[in-house]
């Protein structure tokens, strides 16, 4: 009887004891589709979709469902340029995109055509980057650039809790590998063909924080105390919503120190910046990425009397050395100035001291700045974004903010 049922929940779907007299719906007959030779099972089966992993798994399932990995093939943007990719490249089927935003496909690459048809829907049925895309992660290859991923397609789920509950529906096998940062590594070091570009994380095993023994998933998987499982024991667990842009972890990203001297028409206002991260800031893929840092001047009345903005980005060049936003496009770096990791940087801004103010306001404010590129481009992402300009890629994310009341003139 026990393997009769054991057989019956795993052809149900990844889940736990928990959810015996759950009925999982599953993908649309139209959406199953055939394994490549030597897999033997449909895609949707060997990758199972996280809406089956969420009858067990609520807590990781929401957390990752307000994540970017959940939209890593349906954001406007990704869209946008995906198309923008396959039209100006050899690779029509997109493979360089989906080796990491839908790593499925390096198990089944004849199935590009289907995820190409999930994204051209805009409301995929299989996921881009889901718990099974993840979680049935062996091994991964590091000579390889980037490094290569190696699944395991069977009944096992593999993971970073040492002692993981006994269950009917998976076999949880813990692995070192996914509490150290070469897991991540996986898909945030290059673009795949681009390896002659700078990497993206540049030299992150030297950080002061890599050394001390703190992984990627210290921040970006923040330790948390509940259930990983529904109705599991309280115990250490893994937060999955992925804080970074977005989430409480960039008001750790930087510190900022400001001096401010007034120098008669004139003044300075000398701005510290220090990485706190291990890594560059911002990363540059995509390649719009930038971290702006905003200098604001209020005087009389609290009137703005003067702004001024810089960026720290990697401006790519493509083959006729103009700058472009989509790295893809790039053959070379025609600017570098990010924030290196764990860099301080000094800043210094001059400019006119407000006239008959008693005093003035200081602000200075770091941001990851919205998406920006070629008007058509951005206009199209408008058009697809289910938000117009409200969508978060428009917004801009403070970092950190820094305001002061300076006197001037010896009034007090």
């Amino acid at each position: 009887m026990q393997k009769i049922l054991n057989a019956i929940f795993w052809t149900a779907g990844l889940f736990s004891v928990t959810a015996l007299l759950v009925v999982f719906v599953e993908l649309p007959a139209s959406e199953i589709y055939a394994a490549k030779k030597g897999v033997g099972k449909p895609l949707e089966k060997a990758f199972p979709h996280s809406q089956k992993c969420k009858r067990c798994h609520l807590r990781v399932f929401e957390e990752w469902e307000a994540s970017a990995q959940s939209r890593s093939i349906l954001s406007a943007p990704f869209r946008v340029s995906f198309e923008r990719y396959r039209n100006m490249s050899k690779d029509k089927e997109g493979a360089m995109c989906f080796r990491c935003h839908a790593p499925s496909v390096l198990e089944y690459p004849d199935h590009v055509g289907v995820y190409i048809k999930e994204i051209e829907s805009g409301d995929p049925k299989l996921d881009g980057v889901g718990c099974s895309q993840c979680h049935l992660i062996k091994e991964v290859d590091a000579t390889q650039h980037p490094p290569l991923p190696n699944f395991q397609l069977e009944r096992t789920v593999f993971g970073s809790y040492k002692k993981p509950e006994e269950n009917l529906a998976h076999q949880s096998v813990p692995l070192p590998l996914y509490s150290q940062s070469q897991f991540c590594v996986t898909c945030h070091e290059n673009l795949p063909g681009h390896e002659k570009l700078p990497d993206l994380l540049g030299p992150w095993q030297q950080s002061k924080t890599q050394k001390d023994g703190k992984n990627c998933q210290s921040c970006h998987m923040p330790e948390e105390f509940g259930e990983s499982a529904n109705g599991e024991r309280n115990r250490k667990i893994a937060n999955h919503s992925f804080p970074g842009r977005f989430g409480k972890v960039r008001a750790d990203a930087v510190k900022l120190e400001v001096e401010t001297e007034v120098k008669g028409q004139k003044s300075d206002v000398k701005v510290t910046i220090q990485s706190l991260v291990p890594h560059n800031l911002p990363l540059p893929h995509p390649g719009w990425s930038r971290v702006e840092i905003d200098l604001t001047i209020l005087g009389k009345n609290l009137r703005k009397t003067y702004t001024e903005q810089r960026y720290y980005e990697r401006v790519f060049g493509d083959k006729n050395g103009k700058p472009t936003v989509f790295d893809f496009e790039a053959v070379k770096v025609l600017k570098e100035n990010v924030l290196k990791p764990e860099e301080k940087r000094i800043e210094t801004f001059t400019f006119p001291t407000p006239k008959d103010a008693p005093s003035m306001d200081v602000i200075v404010t770091m941001t990851y700045a919205p998406i920006h590129g070629p008007d058509d481009f951005v206009k199209e992402v408008e058009k697809r974004a289910a938000l117009g300009k409200k969508d978060r890629s428009f917004k801009p994310v403070q970092i950190v903010r820094f305001k002061e009341n300076v006197l001037l003139s010896g009034k007090k």
